[in-house]
């Protein structure tokens, strides 16, 4: 008798895992038969560009949510990251023109602020929740603060060059998003931090026995997701030519559904970067569609709603699930 339910176990483990891939294909299947428009060079170019962004900050956001910790700082370091990328590159606000070398300090920048964040989390016990709120908050008042409330443009046309410039047809951003997705797919699968973090988010008692050290690899894991949130900064910055107080507004929600919609579990423990590689171009493609089939923008949020709450629902082990706070 018990052989049964163990077999629908299995199954409904197996459906959970290929069901974002699934979505993606009749999605693009039922875009492509409403308006074939979608499948042209063209347009496919502009989904892969639009995601650009959503997918570097998605790759950080996701070793966090497998610790089953979250991070809502998102906003926070990204205007951190193009704030220093416009203010000490080339812009109409100052002198400045430190070319690439503004890039790699606003990478240090939003690295330095999540390691910040990790240090806060795990020693005076805030939860992530709370500590990476004020992070937010901080980050986005610096960042306006600095800029003087205005828009300041980016003139470095090296910078620029990459949204701009192209290689196989795809502008450059495209490919550095792509390098960031197998940067996080190297440290997920090939390395000792990856494991751990993994580890932590099935079970943060059992990791603790096993000798990880929780405060070292939580920090790290914040670190790394400001690494990941300084580039996709730096990337929103070239695309729009310009950092203002706006730059970051929505992109968390983006990063967070991405992450949800493609499989990784609230809870930690379960999914990773190739599930959230999904749950981006899920996420892109149905903004797409519903922008090539003339949806009004007040529908397209709601939509958008509606598919993190089916995703998050779907993803949740109801049977091991004992309490809901």
């Amino acid at each position: 008798m018990p052989r049964p339910a163990l077999f629908g176990e299995s199954n409904r483990k197996r459906l959970r895992r290929w069901a974002p891939a699934l979505v993606l294909m009749l999605l693009c299947t039922l875009i492509t038969i409403a308006n074939p428009n979608f499948i042209e060079p063209r347009n496919l170019i502009r989904v892969a560009n639009s995601a650009a962004v959503p997918l570097t900050l998605a790759m950080g956001l996701t070793f966090i949510i497998l610790m089953g910790s979250i991070d809502l700082s998102v906003e926070g370091s990204l205007s951190i990251a193009a704030m220093v990328t416009v203010l000490l590159a080339a812009n109409d606000a100052n002198a400045n023109s430190w070319g690439w070398f503004a890039v790699a300090a606003a990478i240090a920048a939003s690295t330095a602020l999540g390691a910040l964040t990790g240090a806060i989390q795990t020693f005076l016990r805030i939860p992530s929740f709370m500590a990476t709120l004020g992070i937010w908050f901080i980050g986005l008042g610096v960042s306006v603060y600095m800029l003087g409330g205005s828009a300041v443009r980016l003139m470095d046309p090296s910078i620029r060059d990459l949204a701009l410039a192209r290689f196989l047809g795809f502008p450059l951003s495209v490919w550095v998003a792509l390098g960031a997705f197998l940067l996080a797919c190297a440290i997920q699968y090939h390395t000792r931090l990856g494991r751990h973090i993994l580890a932590i988010g099935g079970g943060e008692e059992v990791a603790e026995l096993s000798g990880i050290k929780l405060r070292r690899v939580r920090i790290a894991a914040f670190a790394l997701a400001g690494f990941f949130f300084g580039l996709a900064g730096i990337l929103a910055a070239a695309q729009l030519g310009r950092s203002d107080a706006v730059i970051a507004d929505g992109r968390l929600f983006a990063a967070v559904t991405a992450v949800v919609v493609g499989g990784t579990a609230l809870t930690g423990g379960e999914g990773g970067v190739v599930n959230t590689l999904i749950g981006v171009l899920i996420v892109t493609v149905l903004g797409n569609g519903m922008i090539l089939l003339g949806v009004s923008p007040y529908v397209q949020q709601s939509v958008q709603g509606l598919l993190i709450i089916a995703a998050v629902a779907l993803s949740l082990d109801r049977l091991r699930l004992q309490i809901v706070k």
